[in-house]
């Protein structure tokens, strides 16, 4: 980076320092194509997604969890 711009940020307020990353974090987002995933990533999100389509649990209906709470079998 250069110096020029480092200044300029360091004389920024808390607050808007957060805003300056903020505002970098969603020029990086409009364009994600440009941040390479490495090939453990890629099979880290790959056994996550596979982890949750095999989800059996859908939970319970609203009536199974009140008549719990009334039960007081939480």
């Amino acid at each position: 980076m250069n110096k020029i711009l480092s200044k300029q940020i360091s004389s920024l307020t808390i607050p808007e320092k957060l805003e300056l990353i903020a505002d970098v974090w969603d020029s990086i987002i409009i364009d994600d194509t440009q941040v390479p995933l490495t090939k453990y990533q890629k099979q880290e999100l790959g056994r996550r997604l596979a982890s949750y389509d095999n989800i059996k649990n859908t939970g319970l209906s609203w009536e199974e969890v009140k008549q719990r709470i009334m039960e007081n079998n939480v």
